[in-house]
C-alpha cells in the first residue's frame, strides 16, 4: 500500500483531532467568561470599496467547530482501513479536507460573502464526493445533489445583493435593525428557502437519499455534521431576523411533513444506507421544526447530539457493508451479532441514542424538544406529527435491528465476517464514548439554567408510551414473514407511493430538473449554437475566410483574373452607355 497515503491520512487525523481539542478548551473559556471574539482583516481597499474577511468566535461557533473537527478526524482515520483497496486515495483525503474547510468557513463567518464561499464550497465538493465511484447512478445522484444545492446558492447571492444597501455584509450587526424593517421580510424568505435546500426539507428532499452513492465515510461526515446541518446552522444564526415572520409557520408545517414522510419511507426501505439517510432527513425535520417554533438553542443542542450518534451509525453500517462484500440489502443479512459483536454493540447503542432511550445522547435533546412541543400552544396536527414521527423512528430502528442482528442469517453465498479491523473499531469507540456522554455534557454546558416543564402525568409520560408502542410495532412488522408478500401486494400502490418518498424524486428529477434542463438544452442548441453562432462567431469566421481566399487569389497575380476583370468592367461600361 502507498506509504504516502498512510502518512497524509495520519497527519490529517492528528491535526484535526488536535484542533478539535483546542476548539473545545477555547469554547469552555469563552462560555465561562461570556466572551465573543470578532476579527476583521481588510484584504483590499480602493476608494470607498473595502473587501474584508471577518471571523466570529463565540461559544456556538467554537463548539460546533469542535464537533465537526472531531467527527472528520475520526472519519479520516476510519477511511485509512475502509478505502484501502481504492486507487487515488490521496485525492479522496484532499476532497474530505476541502469539505471540512468549507464547513468551518461557513461556521466562523459573520459575513455573507465568506458564508457564500463556504456554502458553495460544500455544494461543489459534495458533488465531487458523490461521483467518487464513477458510474451512471453516481453521476445522476451527483447532478441531483448539485442542482438542488444551486438553488440555495442563488438565494444567498440574492441576499448579498439586497444587503448592499447597508454598506457591509456583516449581517451579525444588522439583525436588530433588519427586524424592524418591512423590506427585510424578503431577506428572511430567501434565507429560509436557502436553508431548506441545504437541509433537504420538502420539496427539496430527494437529493439526500440520492447522495448515498458517495463512499460510506463521506456519508458519515455529510449526513451527521456538515452539509445537511449547514441550513439549520444558518437559520440559528439568523434567528433574530426570523422571529415573528409569517414564513416560519410554513417552515413549521413543511419540516413536520418532512419528518413524517421520512419516518414512513424508512419503514418501507431495504437499503441499509438509505434507511439511515431517511433517518437523518427525519431528524433534520425535527431540528427545523423546533427552530421555527422559536427555540434555536434547543435545535442547536439536538444538532450536536445527533451528529455524534448518526456518524457512529454510518461507520457501523460501513463495516457491515464491507464485511458483506458491498451488499446493502438488509433482507440478505441477519444474525450478524454472533460474528461481529463489537460493531453490533456500537450500532445498537447509536440506534438507541437515535430513539431517545433514557440517559443516552439523543434522550436529553429529544425528550426536551417533545416536552416543549407538549408545553407550547401549537395545534393538534403538529403535535400528532411530532409524536407519530417519534414512534416511527422507534419503529424503523427496531425493524433494522431485527433484520440485521436477531433474525436468521440470510446471505446466499459465502461470507467473511470478522471483527478484527482495529482501525475501524478504534474510530468507532471514540464516537461510541461521545454518543453516551455528549448529551449530558452539553446539557450541563450550554443550557444556563435547568428547564422545568410542568405537564400532566400522561403528557409527561407520552415519550415513554410512544417508544414502547414503536418498539412493539417494529418487532411485529419485522416478524411478518408469512404475510410480508401479501402486505406489499394488497397495498401495492400505497406502498409504492410511501416507499418513493411521496414521488418526490420523480417530481424533482423528471418534473423540475428534466424540464428545465431540456429547455436550457434547446436554448443552447438554437441560440448559442444556432442563430448567435451563425451571425457572430461562425458567421464572421466564414465571411473573413471567403474574403481572405478572394484576396489571396488576387495576390497570386494570375493573368486570367485580370483579363476577366478587365472584360467585366468593359461590359459594365458598355451597358451604362446603352442605358444613356
Amino acid at each position: 500500500m502507498n506509504k504516502g497515503y498512510f502518512s497524509i491520512c495520519f497527519l490529517s487525523f492528528f491535526f484535526l483531532f488536535i484542533f478539535s481539542m483546542i476548539s473545545f478548551f477555547f469554547m469552555v473559556y469563552f462560555i465561562m467568561n461570556n466572551m465573543v471574539l470578532f476579527l476583521e482583516w481588510e484584504i483590499i481597499s480602493m476608494n470607498s470599496l473595502s473587501v474584508v474577511m471577518s471571523i466570529l468566535f463565540d461559544w456556538m461557533s467554537l463548539l460546533f467547530m469542535m464537533f465537526v473537527l472531531l467527527i472528520s478526524s475520526v472519519v479520516i482515520y476510519y477511511s485509512k482501513s475502509y478505502m484501502i483497496s481504492e486507487l487515488n486515495l490521496i485525492r479522496f483525503i484532499v476532497l474530505v479536507l476541502l469539505f471540512v474547510f468549507s464547513m468551518i468557513l461557513l461556521i466562523i463567518s459573520p459575513n455573507m460573502i465568506s458564508i457564500l464561499l463556504g456554502w458553495d464550497g460544500l455544494g461543489l465538493v459534495s458533488y465531487c464526493l458523490v461521483i467518487y465511484y464513477q458510474n451512471l447512478k453516481s453521476y445522476n445522484a451527483g447532478m441531483l445533489t448539485a442542482l438542488s444545492n444551486r438553488i440555495g446558492d442563488v438565494l444567498i447571492l440574492m441576499v448579498i445583493c439586497w444587503m448592499m444597501n447597508f454598506g457591509s455584509w456583516n449581517y451579525i450587526f444588522y439583525l436588530e435593525f433588519m427586524k424592524n424593517d418591512y423590506y427585510m421580510i424578503y431577506i428572511s424568505l430567501m434565507i429560509i428557502l436557502a436553508a431548506m435546500t441545504k437541509s433537504a426539507q420538502i420539496p427539496f428532499s430527494s437529493w439526500l437519499p440520492a447522495a448515498m452513492s458517495a463512499p460510506t465515510p463521506v456519508s458519515a461526515l455529510v449526513h451527521s455534521s456538515t452539509l445537511v446541518t449547514a441550513g439549520v446552522y444558518l437559520l440559528i444564526r439568523f434567528n433574530l431576523l426570523l422571529l415573528d415572520t409569517y414564513f416560519l409557520k410554513f417552515l413549521l408545517l413543511l419540516s413536520s411533513l418532512t419528518m413524517f414522510m421520512a419516518g414512513i419511507s424508512a419503514n418501507y426501505e431495504f437499503d441499509l444506507k438509505k434507511i439511515i439517510a431517511l433517518s437523518t432527513l427525519s431528524q433534520l425535520g425535527l431540528m427545523m421544526s423546533i427552530l421555527s417554533m422559536g427555540l434555536p438553542l434547543l435545535a442547536f443542542f439536538h444538532l450536536l447530539t445527533h451528529a455524534m450518534f448518526k456518524a457512529l451509525l454510518f461507520l457501523c453500517a460501513g463495516v457491515i457493508i464491507h464485511m458483506m462484500n458491498d451488499m446493502q440489502d438488509i433482507r440478505f443479512m441477519g444474525g450478524i451479532s454472533m460474528y461481529i459483536p463489537m460493531t453490533c454493540l456500537c450500532m445498537n447503542i447509536s440506534n438507541m441514542a437515535l430513539c431517545g432511550i433514557p440517559f443516552l445522547a439523543g434522550f436529553y435533546s429529544k425528550d426536551l424538544i417533545l416536552e416543549m412541543v407538549s408545553f407550547s400552544n401549537l395545534n393538534f396536527l403538529i403535535f400528532l406529527f411530532y409524536y407519530i414521527s417519534t414512534g416511527l423512528t422507534m419503529y424503523y430502528t427496531i425493524r433494522l435491528m431485527m433484520y440485521l442482528m436477531i433474525n436468521d442469517y440470510n446471505l446466499l453465498s459465502i461470507y467473511n465476517l470478522y471483527d478484527e479491523d482495529f482501525i475501524m473499531l478504534k474510530s468507532m469507540m471514540v464516537l461510541l464514548f461521545m454518543s453516551i456522554i455528549s448529551g449530558s455534557m452539553l446539557m450541563w454546558m450550554i443550557l444556563y439554567y435547568p428547564y422545568m416543564i410542568y405537564l400532566p402525568l400522561n403528557l409527561k409520560m407520552m415519550v415513554i408510551y410512544v417508544i414502547i408502542i414503536g418498539l412493539l410495532m417494529g418487532y411485529l412488522i419485522s416478524n411478518m414473514n408469512i404475510y410480508s408478500l401479501n402486505k406489499y401486494l394488497l397495498t401495492y400502490n400505497l406502498s409504492t407511493f410511501l416507499c418513493l418518498m411521496w414521488f418526490m424524486p420523480n417530481l424533482s428529477t423528471y418534473g423540475l430538473s428534466y424540464y428545465f434542463l431540456n429547455y436550457s438544452q434547446k436554448l443552447l442548441k438554437n441560440i448559442d449554437f444556432g442563430w448567435s453562432e451563425l451571425y457572430s462567431g461562425w458567421g464572421m469566421f466564414n465571411i473573413m475566410k471567403n474574403y481572405s481566399i478572394f484576396y489571396n487569389i488576387y495576390q497570386l497575380n494570375y493573368f486570367k483574373i485580370y483579363l476577366f476583370s478587365f472584360i467585366f468592367w468593359i461590359l459594365i461600361f458598355l451597358l451604362m452607355l446603352l442605358m444613356i
